[in-house]
């Protein structure tokens, strides 16, 4: 059984920092690319930082220069590490992983993350 599960949400005050982790299970994690997503009620789900099978990375750009994706295939884990957080940040992330082989993709359950004074 497939499984990602995502921990590190909560609230921060604007400015602040959080790390966002993600350890799937039940897959050849190096064999896939990872991303992470984030969505607000009533909004679509948004791509917010994306990583290769070999590292290469990729930014929503409201997000460059704050936000660092990182994975860690010994590990099983993709992490999220989000500096300089802003109220707009606020949102539910969820962790994405997709096999460019067979196109077969998962998603974790979600955490909050709330920026706020």
């Amino acid at each position: 059984q497939v499984q990602l599960v995502e921990s590190g949400g909560g609230l921060v005050h604007p400015g602040g920092s959080l790390r966002l982790s993600c350890v799937a299970s039940g897959i050849t994690f190096s064999s896939y690319a990872l991303a992470w997503y984030r969505q607000t009620p009533g909004s679509q789900r948004d791509m917010v930082a994306s990583i290769t099978k070999r590292g290469g990375t990729n930014y929503l750009d409201s997000v460059k220069g704050r936000f660092t994706i990182s994975r860690d295939n010994a590990k099983n884990t993709v992490y999220l590490q989000m500096d300089s957080l802003e109220p707009e940040d606020t949102a539910v992330y969820y962790c994405y992983a997709v096999s460019l082989a067979t196109n077969i993709e998962y998603w974790g359950q979600g955490t909050q993350v709330t920026v706020s004074s």
